[in-house]
């Protein structure tokens, strides 16, 4: 018995792009409009209480600790073991805000490994 290899719909691809889109450009807006710009960062510091500032803090803290990255290695790994859309999702959002937010290295890995999931049978169906 032959497995086809993993393929996605249309309606997926095209819910991929979207999700991917709208990850890399939120991404984007927090590296340069709450990380980087320079009167958010003075007002965040001196303890401005808003929720961009409390959303800047947790970003730092966690591409610091290279978190994206790591997220999103793990899950393209259970990708290539069992491909599916749901981590194929998750894979694509985490690698997304790792390349945007200096994560690039473990994310770059991530992506190649997203891709040579499609490599893989599709898991069984009943």
């Amino acid at each position: 018995m032959k497995k086809d290899p993993f393929r996605l719909t249309a309606r997926q691809v095209q819910w991929l792009l979207i999700v991917g889109f709208l990850s890399v450009g939120y991404a984007l807006y927090l590296r340069y409009l709450a990380v980087e710009f320079s009167s958010v960062a003075l007002a965040c510091d001196a303890g401005l209480p808003t929720m961009l500032c409390k959303t800047r803090l947790l970003i730092t803290a966690l591409f610091k600790n290279s978190v994206f990255g790591i997220v999103a290695l793990v899950i393209a790994v259970l990708n290539v073991i069992r491909p599916s859309i749901v981590l194929l999702t998750g894979g694509l959002i985490a690698a997304g805000f790792g390349i945007v937010l200096y994560n690039v290295g473990l994310s770059g890995i991530a992506i190649g490994l997203l891709i040579l999931g499609f490599a893989r049978p599709a898991p069984a169906t009943a």
